[in-house]
């Protein structure tokens, strides 16, 4: 079906080139679909790379401040009036708000005034978080706070079905299921580099334990040294070496913990796909993951992937066939997934050829297809019902 060029606005507290599930996959969608003729402009918190760049008709620019224990990431300023005059000038056709910080929540205010529609995203378990970071108490008001920000728009995306299903089990309303894609072409078998290897102390046939993402509580990073050093008592012939790519604030905690351990920091493009492809395993203990793009580009990159049965790992991995599942919270299943992938060497080499054939068939395509689809929904399709709730 064919969709009439829209305006589309954009309300983002993170975009590219910060590094993070939720800028990689806005800058994905917003490129399709300005690849498809529609006009995107973007919202967001000012950055360190933009100097004194001014707002256009592409990027209104927004004050921010430091979110704790995030570094370089912000909540965008509270941009009501700002949003008003530049919408009441040009309006869009319907709004994505990606984030429900100040920016978001006053970008839904502005739309509720002027009857724009409003599609929302929830991409952040923030109120897991907040109990990661020892604010347990809020997480009660912050999931009362989320549901009445996602239910006074006219649909929330949700990325993964157990997603879907925890946030009707909390009361969240015309939730829409929309998926993430990767690039199989940039996140390939073939970048494996047998020099990377060799830096890290490893020949051809060792095994390289490799894990992607922030260094900070919530990647529940504990469980990522226990299943490592287990691994290393039960397979003591075998040449493992833990690979660990991505900075946060446990970054120096875990490198006096794991002194043999390589860090790599953080990378992107190139770098990043050839660190995925000479690795031989992924381990990803997270518990809070809305989706986890990485566990698609570690499948991609043809790697042997232990995680939990939730999000991104529970729509694409199937057991025993192109990965290894534990029930979440379960940590002694995980540590048996990663030791069972380990048990021979077929079973490693089997795993990581059917993740290739898996990831090689979720590009972003069909999910910009879909996301273009669901904001032309909202737009045309606006019922009085729906009106009265984004109203």
């Amino acid at each position: 079906m064919t969709v009439a060029p829209l305006h589309i606005t954009l309300i983002t507290e993170t975009f590219a080139p910060e590094i993070n599930g939720v800028a990689t996959t806005l800058g994905r969608l917003s490129e399709g679909l300005r690849a498809r003729g529609h006009h995107v402009d973007l919202v967001r918190p000012r950055q360190a790379h933009d100097d004194g760049r001014g707002s256009d008709d592409e990027v209104l620019l927004c004050r921010g401040w430091p979110v704790p224990g995030c570094p370089g990431v912000q909540w965008g300023q509270s941009s009501m009036h700002k949003l008003l005059r530049r919408w009441q000038r040009r309006r869009p056709d319907v709004l994505y708000i990606a984030t429900e910080g100040p920016l978001g929540f006053s970008a839904l205010r502005a739309a509720r005034r002027l009857g724009i529609a409003v599609v929302s995203g929830f991409h952040t378990h923030f109120q897991q978080y907040s109990s990661q970071y020892g604010l347990g108490a809020m997480a009660r008001l912050l999931t009362h706070y989320l549901r009445w920000f996602h239910n006074h728009t006219r649909t929330t995306l949700v990325p993964s079905v157990s997603q879907r299903v925890e946030l009707e089990r909390r009361g969240f309303e015309r939730l829409q299921l929309l998926s993430r894609g990767v690039d199989s072409q940039l996140f390939h078998p073939a970048r494996r580099s047998l020099s990377l290897r060799e830096s890290w102390g490893l020949g051809a046939d060792d095994v390289a334990v490799l894990y992607v993402g922030r260094l900070a509580p919530e990647k529940n990073l504990g469980l990522l040294k226990r299943t490592f050093e287990h691994l290393r008592m039960l397979y003591p012939r075998r040449n493992l070496r833990l690979v660990i790519v991505g900075d946060g604030p446990q970054r120096a905690a875990l490198q006096q913990q794991l002194p043999e351990a390589v860090f790599c920091g953080t990378l992107r493009g190139e770098a990043l796909a050839e660190h995925y492809a000479s690795a031989d395993m992924f381990v990803f203990p997270s518990l809070t993951e809305t989706f986890g793009n990485v566990v698609l580009e570690a499948l991609a990159s043809g790697l042997g992937v232990v995680a939990y049965d939730e999000a991104a790992a529970a729509q694409h991995i199937r057991h025993g066939h192109n990965g290894a599942l534990a029930m979440p919270g379960d940590e002694a299943a995980f540590i048996e997934a990663a030791s069972w992938l380990l048990e021979g060497c077929e079973t490693l080499r089997r795993v990581r050829l059917n993740a290739r054939q898996h990831a090689r068939r979720q590009g972003w395509e069909a999910i910009v297809d879909q996301f273009e689809s669901q904001l032309a929904g909202a737009c045309h399709g606006l019922t009085e019902a729906g009106a009265a709730a984004i109203r």
